[in-house]
């Protein structure tokens, strides 16, 4: 069932980032541990491609995590011209590095790489982002694996958050393989922190609000920007907000500003529970690849 607010209140605001810091800090902790006991640091290696300065920013950004972490950390970059082979190889050499225990190649690659086969060739033990076929396929039968960051996020924040979704209709607007399908696939499981019942649904659908207004929690995934406004929500709902659109604000300092994929004014109306953007599930997706890499230092990957 939705939960519950007083009718004039706003919505509860679920802090992603004060979630986010509690597992950091945990992790920190636990990495201290796995060092004294056994002499292990855990490293993550970063592949970066071209000159996107959004990808830049976001491996800087999980750089800048491994050092707060007590990680070891190494980022390889190359051009944008590199040729598949060469970056497979760069892989396969991270691959046998024992001082390496997660390969990241950040998206999205140059056209002319096939993504798919570069996600693939990262040994899955090593697969902290969660996207390798062997991780995904894992995910789907419920079994123990690496789970994509951000989608592993999300499931965490409802659960430091007091919110069960057992029983409950999760709506997941949104289908990419980095987080509606991942997000969809968790919340099916039978076990703690999901066992829900959940609709995917996405752009195509002709009438997208007769299935937000079915939601007892919904996940907004489809990267369109204030895409789902209070109307289309039923009273109480949680809204996790995944999006991260940037539009024009002429009273903004460079001129826009960072919108999710929920239209906040109207939805923190409705809702009994959101998430905000900035600040929301954006600092969770690097704390659980912190987690991630830890669990593969520890030598999780022996299932």
């Amino acid at each position: 069932m939705p939960y519950a607010r007083e009718p004039t209140m706003p919505a509860r605001i679920i802090d992603g980032k004060t979630i986010a810091n509690q597992i950091r800090d945990e992790v920190r902790e636990a990495a201290g541990r796995l060092k004294k006991a056994r002499g292990v640091t855990p490293g993550l290696a970063f592949i970066l491609v071209g000159d996107n300065a959004a990808s830049e920013s976001y491996v800087r950004s999980k750089g800048r995590a491994c050092e707060d972490m007590g990680f070891h950390s190494v980022t390889e970059k190359r051009p944008a011209a590199v040729s598949q082979q060469e970056l497979v190889t760069l892989v396969h050499a991270f691959n046998a590095d024992p001082a390496i225990h997660g390969v990241l190649v950040q998206l999205p690659l140059p056209g002319h790489i096939d993504e798919a086969a570069v996600i693939g060739s990262v040994d899955w033990r090593k697969d902290v982002d969660g996207l390798h076929p062997m991780n995904v396929g894992r995910l789907v039968l419920g079994l123990e694996c690496f789970r994509p960051c951000t989608p592993a996020g999300i499931q965490e924040l409802l659960l430091r958050s007091g919110i069960d979704p057992s029983g409950q209709h999760v709506v997941v607007a949104g289908r990419s393989n980095i987080v509606g399908k991942p997000v969809m696939n968790i919340m099916l499981q039978k076990q703690r922190g999901a066992n829900a019942l959940v609709t995917l649904v996405h752009t195509a659908a002709k009438d997208l609000a007769s299935f937000t207004r079915q939601a007892d929690i919904l996940v907004a995934a489809m990267g369109k920007a204030e895409a789902v406004t209070g109307d289309m929500l039923k009273p109480g709902c949680v809204v996790i907000d995944v999006g991260i659109n940037r539009i024009p604000d002429a009273s903004a300092k460079n001129g826009s500003r960072l919108v999710g994929d929920v239209h906040f004014p109207s939805v923190s109306l409705v809702a009994g529970a959101i998430t905000p953007v900035p600040g929301g599930v954006g600092p969770m997706t690097i704390a659980m690849l912190m987690k991630n890499t830890l669990r593969a230092a520890e030598g999780a990957t022996k299932w």
